[in-house]
């Protein structure tokens, strides 16, 4: 015990000192082994236990880093509405497909790229060669192909059809759909001729229509691809005025009769409406096969008159004149070594007829 009114007193336990006493740690669990001293006691120290770690704070994403905005049905910590819920995060983005379908499906697609650019440079390579091969020698070079007829047929193909080859690009959806408007007409009249056999077998005094339907269909479907097919293919193909002509004259009247087929006047060899109605009245079944047989007829004769109107308006569009139609009729008559001949020979008998008279 230090004395009184001696020297400053000294602490009894020198290791008391507030000055060498380290910092106290926070936490209750630190408390107890603070306030243990092995000098005054001879307990045994108390368990050390481990603090709790403290909490860290809330890391922030840096800017490249990718926000994660939760997944759907929770809330965002820090945005609650007035009642105090939080608000829901935003609807999760649609699932984009695996990078294996993509790539199969970009390599489909070029695949059928490539192969319809194939098919082009096929096709403008055959083009190239047929003009050429027009070019150097003329149609000789380009065999017949029209009508498709088997090779063991005695009888051979007439003319050269090709229209991606000879028609420019501008007209052949026209040509073809004028080849088809043919091959319409033509089968109706096969079907007009089935159903005249028909009423005929009803109506046996109907034999000249059903002679008269065999007459047609034999007479009509050589006759109208030679008249007013042709002419319209060639005039599309070396924009000729005379066999615009041509074709405008004999077309129309092919329309005229498309339209009395669709009428079908009695004892005509036509199985119009008016032929359909009075068979109605004996056998519904020929009447039937008469009205589906009017009804092609009145279908070809509404595109026919359609396909010339259009026709005549391209037409007009080209330039053509009557004028350019004579002048092309006349360069091509004294261009035709067979006229030239004729007149040669007829000029050389009636000069020698001019000098043996007296």
């Amino acid at each position: 015990m230090a004395q009184r009114g001696g020297p400053a007193m000294l602490p009894e336990n020198p290791f008391q000192d507030p000055a060498l006493l380290p910092p106290p740690r926070p936490g209750s669990e630190s408390a107890a082994l603070d306030a243990y001293n092995p000098f005054e006691s001879g307990t045994p120290p108390p368990p050390y236990q481990a603090p709790a770690a403290a909490a860290q704070p809330p890391r922030r994403a840096s800017p490249t880093e990718p926000r994660n905005y939760g997944s759907y049905g929770t809330q965002v910590p820090g945005r609650g509405d007035r009642g105090g819920r939080g608000e829901q995060a935003a609807a999760p983005a649609p699932a984009l497909p695996p990078p294996q379908a993509s790539a199969a499906a970009a390599t489909a697609e070029l695949l059928k790229r490539q192969e319809e650019l194939n098919r082009k440079a096929e096709e403008l390579d055959r083009r190239e060669r047929e003009l050429q091969n027009a070019a150097l020698g003329g149609t000789a070079t380009r065999p017949n192909n029209w009508p498709p007829l088997p090779s063991f047929c005695p009888v051979k193909p007439c003319f050269y059809q090709d229209i991606p080859v000879e028609i420019p690009a501008d007209f052949q959806k026209t040509v073809s759909t004028m080849y088809y408007l043919w091959m319409a007409s033509t089968i109706a009249l096969f079907l007009n001729f089935l159903s005249s056999l028909a009423w005929f077998c009803v109506e046996p005094s109907s034999g000249s229509g059903f002679g008269l339907s065999i007459l047609w269909a034999l007479l009509y479907t050589p006759c109208s691809f030679v008249c007013w097919y042709r002419p319209m293919y060639k005039a599309f193909r070396s924009d000729s005025s005379f066999n615009f002509f041509v074709f405008f004259f004999v077309f129309f009247a092919q329309n005229v009769m498309y339209v009395l087929q669709a009428i079908g006047i009695p004892n005509w060899g036509f199985s119009g409406w008016i032929l359909s109605l009075i068979a109605l009245r004996k056998n519904t079944a020929v009447a039937v096969m008469m009205i589906l047989v009017s009804l092609s007829f009145t279908a070809v004769a509404v595109l026919g008159i359609v396909m010339l109107k259009k026709i005549h308006s391209l037409y007009r569009r080209t330039g053509a004149s009557f004028q350019k139609a004579q002048e092309e009729f006349a360069a091509g008559v004294f261009s035709n070594q067979a006229v030239r001949n004729a007149a040669a020979n007829a000029a050389a008998g009636a000069a020698t007829n001019a000098f043996r008279a007296p």
